[in-house]
């Protein structure tokens, strides 16, 4: 016959479960490293997204103006009624100028902020004027006037020279003009722009029977931004 089991005292709940094993963070290198890894991320994010904002922009700008065509300047006519040398080395001139601009595009215009017209010989600067501001529509034309007048002293190289080309009847007159200018398309408008213009001319003088020299041929400006 076969043994009967003693009956239990209580539940009965299985084998005895061990505790839980407890584990212990150390801190060390590891936080402050995914800590800089995050920083340093964020950072290239954030540089990144500036440039391509940047980018898209100067894409943008450069699509509205791509069709832009340089404006062009000629000097057409120049009038050289007084360039005399005193005995004192002293150079007496007066010379007038027409200028031509024309603007051949044909959805920009350009804001004319400042003119400042400069007139040069032998490398020595005789004087400048100031002409007055304005806009110029898209394929327009405008002119200027300027007009310089003064005296100023030559010496060594710049008297030689001056000699010189008394006797062949024209001198070589350099203009400049230093302009602030912006660009219109609609109401959009670009920062300003310093170019400079440079007209390097061949001037007969003027007398009492006509030019000396000839005649004044048309001259292109080279325009530097």
């Amino acid at each position: 016959m076969a043994e009967q089991q003693a009956p239990l005292n209580g539940a009965y709940y299985g084998p005895a479960v061990p505790p839980p094993t407890k584990h212990y963070h150390r801190p060390g290198r590891g936080g402050d490293c995914g800590c800089c890894c995050c920083l340093f991320t964020l950072l290239i994010k954030i540089i990144v997204s500036v440039v391509l904002i940047l980018g898209l922009a100067a894409l943008i700008v450069w699509l509205i103006f791509r069709p832009i065509n340089k404006v062009k300047f000629h000097v057409t006519d120049a009038s050289l009624t007084e360039f005399n040398l005193t005995s004192n080395n002293n150079l007496n001139y007066k010379l007038a100028l027409n200028i031509t601009i024309r603007n051949p595009n044909k959805k920009i215009g350009v804001h004319y902020d400042r003119i400042e017209a400069r007139v040069y010989y032998d490398d020595k600067r005789l004087t400048s004027v100031r002409l007055t501001p304005f806009y110029q529509g898209h394929k327009n034309t405008s002119y200027l006037n300027p007009v310089f007048e003064g005296q100023q002293i030559l010496l060594g190289g710049a008297f030689r020279d001056y000699n010189k080309e008394k006797n062949a009847g024209s001198f070589s007159i350099d203009v400049k003009l230093k302009l602030k200018v912006r660009f219109k398309l609609g109401k959009i408008k670009t920062p300003k722009f310093k170019p400079t213009i440079e007209c390097d001319l061949k001037v007969p003088l003027n007398s009492s029977n006509g030019r000396f020299g000839g005649p004044f041929e048309t001259t292109k400006c080279d325009v530097d931004f």
